[in-house]
């Protein structure tokens, strides 16, 4: 029996030369970055060294790189300390974002009182760009957009140039959840007028536990967490000197092998695609992550046509099979309340067929999707053997 990882959307496998950077940080450079004897400025230089090389590729600044625990916790600090020390008192955003941006928002608008504007969305599941302008149009005070580039679970890409171009125009903040993106899109944020960005490097090979926003240069946030004055005194605490290595090595081979990485992942999606749609002819994907060209190459999320009595036991039949994906995205793990993506964008009666998310990466191969096919499709016979009896 194969044992097949698809749930890379969740979190990825550590790439062997990031776990041999930072066993040698661990073993070698344990001074702590603070301190000014020479261990200390080993491990600082090597910190600041991260950071330039993480703004070289984005095209910005080093001092606009902030490591962080990871993408939840730049979200937070971006968002609230947005309101705290920017006067922000509108914040718009759609219902199919992360949680780390959906349940900030919402304790904002409770705690802060701040108003919170929801862009509708069309039926694949992408923001409506003349209701943003809209909604743009009709606020007085100062206003952040939060909208993330790629949709978590069904994979949808925004235009982040009109997005960012229509804040612009009304003079509105911009902030972005790239943690679906960072590490497979190249970016650059001179030509994207985007304000605000975060990534998290366990979703593009790295370890778990570290990442880092962008804060465009001169942008006037200060600390959420206060204590030293570390990262520029945008947030306190000993930096995780052996993660941000490995972050920046994951970061570097991600980008030095994007175009070759990206066209073969892509062709694993193709390959996937293809092989459920002659495996399950009334099977349809969720918003657009069939399409290769309106939806990012790492994922698709599937709808079966499976009873829901059957479903139940879906995901335990994979699992005992050696196959691992989602239903949903992975910070849900645990809740029955089904997908706050897919209730937004799916009607009642479509929401009755269980959806999956399957997600690929460089070591996946075309083998192991025809393994995972064939799984799902004797799953779908037994059913109707079942039925026939």
């Amino acid at each position: 029996m194969l044992q097949v990882y698809f749930d890379n959307a969740a979190t990825t496998r550590v790439r062997e030369e990031v776990i041999e950077k930072m066993q040698h940080a661990l073993s070698n450079c344990y001074g702590n970055p603070s301190s000014t004897h020479g261990f200390g400025r080993s491990a600082k230089t090597a910190i600041e060294t991260a950071r330039k090389t993480i703004a070289k590729y984005l095209n910005a600044h080093p001092s606009e790189i902030i490591f962080t625990s990871g993408g939840t916790e730049a979200d937070n600090m971006i968002l609230r300390c947005a309101v705290r020390d920017l006067g922000v008192r509108t914040i718009i955003t759609t219902k199919i974002e992360h949680h780390a941006v959906l349940h900030t928002v919402e304790e904002l608008a409770k705690d802060e009182h701040v108003d919170v504007l929801y862009v509708q969305l069309n039926a694949e599941g992408n923001p409506d760009l003349d209701h943003l302008r809209h909604l743009l149009a009709g606020q007085e005070g100062k206003t952040l957009v939060s909208l993330m580039h790629v949709n978590n679970e069904i994979g949808n890409l925004i235009d982040m140039q009109a997005v960012s171009s229509l804040c612009k125009e009304f003079d509105a903040l911009f902030h972005s959840d790239t943690v679906q993106s960072i590490g497979h899109y190249s970016w650059d944020v001179q030509k994207t007028p985007i304000d605000f960005m975060t990534a998290a490097a366990h979703k593009f090979h790295g370890p778990k536990g570290v990442g880092f926003a962008f804060l465009r240069k001169n942008c006037g946030l200060k600390s959420m967490i206060v204590g030293g004055s570390q990262e520029r005194g945008y947030r306190a605490g000993t930096e995780p000197f052996h993660n941000i290595v490995g972050l920046e090595e994951a970061f570097v081979l991600a980008y030095e092998n994007l175009e070759q990485e990206k066209k073969y992942v892509s062709s694993l999606k193709d390959h996937f695609i293809k092989t459920v749609r002659k495996a399950f002819p009334e099977a349809q994907f969720n918003g657009l992550s069939g399409d290769m060209d309106k939806s990012t190459y790492t994922l698709v999320n599937v709808r079966l046509p499976i009873s829901q009595e059957k479903a139940l036991m879906l995901l335990f039949h994979l699992d005992i099979k050696g196959v691992a994906c989602s239903k949903g995205s992975a910070c849900q793990s645990g809740s029955d309340a089904g997908s706050h993506v897919l209730s937004e964008i799916l009607t009642a009666e479509e929401q009755k067929n269980p959806s999956l998310r399957f997600s690929f990466s460089i070591y996946n191969t075309k083998e192991e999707i025809e393994y995972a096919v064939a799984v799902l499709k004797e799953f779908c016979k037994d059913e109707k053997s079942s039925a026939i009896t």
